[in-house]
C-alpha cells in the first residue's frame, strides 16, 4: 500500500496570512464563475429546446416540507448565512478539493446535532435510497482519511458546507440545495416539480475504509466494474471508436469551474452497439441517474433513453482486470464522467484504484437547472428583474 501524503495539516481551514498564490487561486476561480452562464456544450454551441417545462407527477411536496423545517429551525444569523437567492453566484462555487477556497452556507460540522439532521433530511428526501447511502458513506470515507492522517479536525465526515437557495416554503418558486465539501458536491433544483441534480461531483481517497470508525464502507465498485464490464464486452473495431487517447486525462474534463467547458462528442454510438451492449451502457448510465429519488430518476432516464442514439461512449487506459482508466457517457442531455486518479492524500503519483473521481452534468445550459429557471422567468416573471438563469 501507499504511504499516506503528509505536507503539513490538510488545508480545509483559512489561513492566518493570505500570500499571493492563495489569493490569485481564489480569484482565477472567482473570475471563472463570475463568467456568463451557458453551460457545458459542444463547438457548435449550446443546443436549444432540450429541457422544457412541463409537469412531471413527482410528489415533491415530502421534499419542500423536509427544506421549510430545516429552514425554520435556524437562528436569524444562521438563516442570513445558510440561505440564498435562487440565482446567487454561489451556487457555482462547489470544489472537490479539500481547500476552503470560497465555501459558504452552513458548516455541517458546526450545527447542533437536531439541525444537522434537519439539513441530511433535505438531502434524503431529494435522494434515492442508493444516492443517499453513497453520498453519506463518501462523507464517511472522507473521516477515514482523516484517521489515517491522524487530522480528523480537519477532514471528517461533517466538514461540509450546507446551503439553500429560492423558496422551498413557496409551492409555486423555483428553490435548491447544495451540499459542498472534499469529494462530495451535489447540486439540486427544483423548479415546479422537475428537479435537475447536476452538476454531481462524487469521489473518496481512499474507496475502501479498511480500518476505522466506518471499516468496510466502500464506494464506486459497480461504477468501476460496468464500465470495465462494457469496455470489455467491445470487439477490436468498436474498442478503436472508443478510444479516445492513449493515455488517461490528469483530470476529469468538466470539474468544478468548468460551467462553460467546451466538450465535443468522441467515441463509440451506442447505436453501434449490440443488444447487450446497449443493456450494459444503460445499466451504467441508471448508476448516476438512480441517484435521484425514484420519481425523478424514472423521469431523468426516459430524458437520457430518449437520446440513446447520439450518446457516445469513451475510454482511455487499462482494459485488465485491474486496470485504472477514464470513461464518459456523453450525449446533448448527459455527461458522465469516472477516473481513477493520482494519489492527493496517497503519495502515489500515477493512478491507481484507490482514489475516484466522478462527474455528471447536464449539458446545453441545465445545469443546476438553469434552463428550466430562465423557461420559468420568462413564464412567470416577464416583466421582472431579469434572468436567474444568467447566473445559475
Amino acid at each position: 500500500m501507499s504511504e499516506l501524503r503528509i505536507r503539513g495539516e490538510a488545508p480545509t481551514r483559512r489561513p492566518a496570512v493570505w500570500t499571493p498564490d492563495l489569493l490569485e487561486k481564489v480569484e482565477w476561480r472567482r473570475r471563472a464563475a463570475d463568467e456568463p452562464f451557458r453551460g457545458v456544450a459542444t463547438s457548435d454551441g449550446v443546443q436549444p429546446g432540450l429541457f422544457p417545462l412541463r409537469g412531471t407527477g413527482v410528489d415533491v411536496t415530502g421534499v419542500r416540507g423536509a427544506a421549510a423545517e430545516y429552514l425554520g429551525a435556524l437562528t436569524a444569523p444562521e438563516l442570513a448565512e445558510g440561505r440564498m437567492p435562487m440565482d446567487d453566484v454561489t451556487r457555482r462555487h462547489w470544489a472537490n478539493g479539500a481547500r476552503y477556497f470560497l465555501r459558504h452556507g452552513l458548516l455541517l460540522e458546526e450545527l447542533d446535532g437536531r439541525k444537522r439532521q434537519l439539513a441530511m433530511e433535505v438531502i434524503r428526501a431529494s435522494l434515492s435510497d442508493a444516492g443517499f447511502a453513497q453520498v453519506v458513506d463518501l462523507m464517511r470515507l472522507n473521516l477515514t482519511i482523516g484517521e489515517l492522517r491522524g487530522e480528523e479536525h480537519l477532514l471528517n465526515e461533517w466538514l461540509y458546507w450546507f446551503s439553500v437557495y429560492g423558496r422551498p416554503e413557496s409551492a409555486d418558486q423555483p428553490w435548491g440545495w447544495q451540499l459542498d465539501g472534499h469529494h462530495v458536491n451535489v447540486n439540486c433544483a427544483f423548479v415546479g416539480d422537475q428537479m435537475v441534480l447536476t452538476p454531481t461531483f462524487l469521489g473518496a481517497e481512499p474507496v475502501v475504509a479498511e480500518a476505522g470508525k466506518y471499516a468496510g464502507t466502500t464506494a464506486f465498485r459497480r461504477e468501476e466494474a460496468v464500465g470495465q464490464e462494457l469496455y470489455s464486452s467491445l470487439t477490436g473495431s468498436q474498442r478503436e471508436k472508443a478510444t479516445l487517447a492513449e493515455t488517461m486525462p490528469p483530470e476529469l474534463f468538466a470539474g468544478a469551474f468548468r460551467d462553460n467547458f467546451e466538450l465535443n462528442y468522441q467515441g463509440l454510438p451506442l447505436g453501434e452497439l449490440t443488444p447487450s451492449q446497449r443493456t450494459t451502457a444503460l445499466e451504467l448510465l441508471g448508476l448516476y441517474v438512480d441517484r435521484a429519488g425514484d420519481g425523478h430518476a424514472r423521469v431523468r432516464q426516459q430524458e437520457v433513453e430518449a437520446h440513446a442514439s447520439d450518446t457516445y461512449f469513451g475510454w482511455a487506459g487499462e482494459g485488465g482486470p485491474d486496470g485504472v482508466f477514464y470513461y464518459r457517457l456523453h450525449s446533448p442531455v448527459i455527461l458522465v464522467e469516472f477516473e481513477h486518479m493520482a494519489g492527493v492524500m496517497y503519495a502515489n503519483d500515477v493512478p491507481t484504484r484507490r482514489h475516484i473521481h466522478t462527474v455528471v452534468r447536464t449539458p446545453n445550459g441545465n445545469d443546476y437547472g438553469a434552463d428550466l429557471l430562465r423557461r420559468h422567468h420568462e413564464r412567470h416573471h416577464r416583466h421582472g428583474h431579469g434572468d436567474p438563469a444568467h447566473t445559475a
